[in-house]
């Protein structure tokens, strides 16, 4: 019995001998890699705007003409077939990225409407009619200028009795969509 306690201990003991040997031997062939280091973010904007000094209008008078950063807003009388309207701005990027134009999206005339009324955006020389999607019409980021121009125009129809028989109000909307490039 003694004998076989003595070759207990013996593996007990080899067994504590090999753990330590493959402890000591895994430290020895291990590594840790680090990786230090800082960034520096600049300041950053997004700023696409109306340039509020650009603004010129020609053709009739308008009643109320205002023009902020995102917004140009007009009031205008076409009394007879001829007047119209036009008002021209230019849209800026002053940020610190690239921009692009996405979409118009622009009110409808209705048939009726359409026969005595022409509504138009021209965008950088490219004239539109009607809702747009799935441009990309660049905008460089601190320098990127585009003129805009908004034109209502009191047309005179084919036939006189298409002409509106009393005061017609349009309400007429355009809204210019950019996106990050």
């Amino acid at each position: 019995m003694e004998k076989g306690k003595n070759v207990q201990l013996a593996v007990i003991a080899v067994l504590a001998v090999a753990v330590l040997a493959m402890s000591v031997g895994y430290a020895a062939f291990s590594t840790q890699l680090n990786l230090n280091g800082t960034a520096n973010v600049k300041a950053s904007s997004w700023n696409v705007a109306f340039d509020e000094a650009s603004l010129t209008n020609s053709g009739v008078t308008a009643t109320t003409q205002t023009v902020d950063a995102t917004t140009v807003s007009y009031s205008v009388t076409l009394e007879k077939p001829g007047d119209y309207y036009e008002a021209d701005v230019n849209v800026k990027n002053t940020g610190t990225f690239d921009a692009n134009l996405t979409g118009i999206t622009m009110s409808s005339l209705t048939t009726e409407q359409q026969k005595y009324l022409k509504y138009t955006v021209t965008y950088d020389g490219t004239e539109y009619t009607a809702s747009t999607s799935n441009l990309a019409i660049a905008l460089a980021k601190q320098t990127g200028t585009a003129p805009v121009k908004v034109r209502v125009e009191y047309v005179q129809p084919t036939d006189a009795a298409d002409l509106p028989a009393s005061d017609v109000e349009v309400s007429l909307t355009a809204t210019l969509a950019y996106e990050q490039a």
